[in-house]
């Protein structure tokens, strides 16, 4: 099959998918009052949110340049923002044609030709980095709510944080040496990446004046960020809202502020990201550290 046919075929199933999840998720729950509960929401804590995840974004941009440098490849922040914004843009707007991931993959290989395998895998620790602290606060949140679900798994969700690290750590220094001087410092700012994120749902709750189970509503957040890394659909829509519903059913929360929530934080990405495409029309120059 030509390529360009299987990436279009592609497209179009992740399009079914999310067609076919939302779908689902409407007729679960009453859309008008998804609607109302949207219209509530007080703009000056939707305007922080918004803030909090373009601080987060711009966290993670620092972070994947720890990697690149990692690999020589010296690119300044600037243009490594620039890059990271588009890349946003791709991932988010064009998922038929080339991903974020592979275009930033793309042209550092053909600019600093660091090895194909080197710039994969620094691509993908970093997404690890990001995917561990998500875990590693889903635990903290699952502790902390003492939840009937989560009791008696309490042991092992202790264990788990110090053991998803220190796995994590191991991977790092048997198969990719060279980025072991960065491990503890990206995951500190994986952590503000996560945390940032984080604070953002909660400012979204605090503008529906949601102040019960905020904890719980926090929770379900995480795992949906882990469920929407899955690509089945178009830049996690479907899945993402799919499992804030079922988090809603499983711990007691309101179903229509809890897609509410999912489908404010989506916007607040999609707008974040949509900034990119000035660097789509005009592709960034990266320029290298001077010393």
């Amino acid at each position: 099959m030509p390529e360009k046919l299987r990436k279009k075929l592609l497209t179009l199933l992740k399009i079914v998918i999310s067609g076919v999840l939302i779908y689902f998720i409407f007729t679960k729950i009453n859309f008008k009052d998804v609607v109302d509960t949207l219209k509530t929401g007080n703009p000056y804590y939707l305007v922080i949110g918004t803030l909090l995840v373009i601080i987060s974004k711009v966290i993670a941009a620092f972070r994947l340049n720890l990697y690149f440098h990692q690999i020589e490849v010296k690119i300044t922040q600037k243009s490594n923002l620039k890059l990271y914004f588009l890349g946003m843009f791709y991932n988010l707007f064009l998922p038929g044609g080339i991903g974020g991931d592979a275009y930033k993959g793309y042209i550092i290989q053909q600019e600093f030709k660091s090895g194909t395998k080197r710039v994969v895998s620094v691509l993908l620790l970093d997404r690890l980095s990001g995917m561990l602290l998500i875990f590693v606060y889903t635990c903290v949140l699952a502790i902390l709510m003492n939840h009937e679900l989560f009791r008696s798994f309490q042991i092992l969700l202790y264990l788990a944080i110090p053991i998803s690290v220190l796995t994590f750590w191991w991977v790092n220094k048997r198969f990719f040496g060279y980025t072991l001087p960065i491990f503890w410092k990206s995951l500190r700012y994986s952590a503000i990446v996560q945390l940032s994120q984080l604070v953002c749902v909660f400012f979204i709750l605090e503008s529906f004046s949601v102040s019960l189970q905020q904890t719980e509503y926090l929770l379900v957040f995480l795992i949906s960020s882990i469920v929407s890394v899955i690509p089945l659909t178009i830049g996690g829509i479907g899945s993402r809202e799919v499992t804030f519903l079922y988090g809603a059913t499983w711990l007691g929360l309101n179903e229509e502020i809890s897609i509410g929530v999912s489908f404010v934080f989506f916007l607040m990405t999609a707008l974040i990201s949509f900034f990119g495409i000035a660097y789509h029309f005009k592709k960034p120059k990266l320029e290298v550290l001077k010393y």
